[in-house]
């Protein structure tokens, strides 16, 4: 999926492999998670698949850059995937991966960590702040403002989900507290 990521953030402006990487950690980062080596190896793959093209761009006083470009077949393959209709619903999700098999710990070492999601959610939470204004950034380089709201949709998304965590991490910590004093 994050091909398909990438190639989204390319049909709205030509970009270098640092702007990609800017853009998923200022405005992608709550919902998706890529690490800047994962979007190089994606991009040298739709370069192959022909998806994307990629300009050379010497620079005196810096390092060079490639400037990438969505290609008609990476704008058929973006449309194709978004008209899949089938929403994947299921979800790896590591922290109850964890959670399921936290029975070979100590009930203290499992309020701790519980604590420490809690905590680390409310600061996630508190980073999306600042999203708005980096979506507000780049409208800029659309032709149809009107693509946002799909943008603020997700950030609206990752706030419940934030919240959603911040509960559950509460009401686990109630709980094992409650059964400990059995």
């Amino acid at each position: 999926m994050l091909k398909h990521g990438i190639l989204g953030l390319l049909n709205y402006k030509d970009m270098t492999g640092y702007e990609i990487n800017t853009a998923f950690r200022d405005s992608l980062c709550y919902f998706w998670n890529a690490r800047t080596s994962q979007i190089y190896r994606e991009l040298q793959t739709l370069e192959q698949r022909e998806w994307v093209t990629k300009i050379y761009v010497p620079q005196q006083g810096k390092p060079d850059k490639n400037i990438f470009t969505i290609t008609e077949a990476g704008y058929e393959e973006l449309l194709r995937w978004l008209s899949e209709d089938n929403p994947d619903i299921t979800q790896k999700v590591p922290v109850l991966m964890k959670v399921f098999f936290m029975g070979e710990r100590s009930r203290e070492e499992n309020i701790h960590y519980f604590k420490n999601l809690k905590a680390c959610c409310e600061l996630f939470l508190h980073s999306l702040e600042a999203v708005p204004k980096h979506i507000e950034d780049y409208s800029n380089y659309l032709d149809n403002r009107d693509k946002t709201q799909y943008w603020q949709m997700t950030v609206d998304y990752g706030r419940r989900n934030l919240r959603m965590h911040i509960e559950w991490a509460e009401s686990c910590i109630a709980q094992l507290e409650r059964d400990g004093q059995r």
